[in-house]
């Protein structure tokens, strides 16, 4: 297995981008999951293990930019637009769509980290990280994902620790 590229901890809500031989060379605070880490399909957490990024969505688009379905809505994120859809789990800016590699732990069945829409995404900056408190995402502020995506590539190793 190649060596991870990221290193997402759990337990200190923290990111690490790594440089070949393991160097770390840019850390962000991040938002994981309220439930805590666990492998299993609606459970709310955040999936441990190794993982790929799979899909790289936004690239390009403007910081703040709200996706549905993955998809661009044409709309820039704004306290206005958030008081007009209180109902939203914004997911803004960019999008690092992540796939399991350990077979019956966080790929395939009931554990697919791909199948269950696992991503590393912006979020509103009026939210808190460092705390958890996302639905299974990885949540970081905007200019911090916006950061890492232009420096990770499909395929790249992402492993998650507690």
């Amino acid at each position: 297995m190649t060596e991870p590229r990221v290193r997402i901890h759990i337990a200190r809500q923290e990111l690490e981008l790594l440089a070949e031989g393991g160097r770390v060379t840019d850390s962000w605070p991040v938002s994981s999951a309220l439930n805590g880490s666990g492998q299993r399909q609606h459970s709310g957490c955040t999936p441990l293990g190794v993982h790929r990024v799979r899909i790289r969505i936004g690239d390009g688009c403007a910081p703040g930019t709200v996706f549905v379905g993955r998809r661009p809505t044409g709309e820039v994120y704004s306290p206005a637009l958030a008081a007009e859809h209180p109902e939203r789990d914004w997911v803004l800016s960019r999008i690092l769509w992540l796939t399991g590699c350990e077979s019956g732990y966080n790929r395939g069945g009931a554990c697919d980290t791909l199948r269950r829409f696992i991503y590393i995404h912006g979020t509103p900056d009026s939210e808190p990280m460092g705390v958890p408190l996302s639905h299974g995402c990885v949540r970081m502020r905007n200019h911090d994902v916006i950061a890492l995506f232009d420096q990770l590539r499909r395929g790249d190793v992402v492993e998650i620790l507690r």
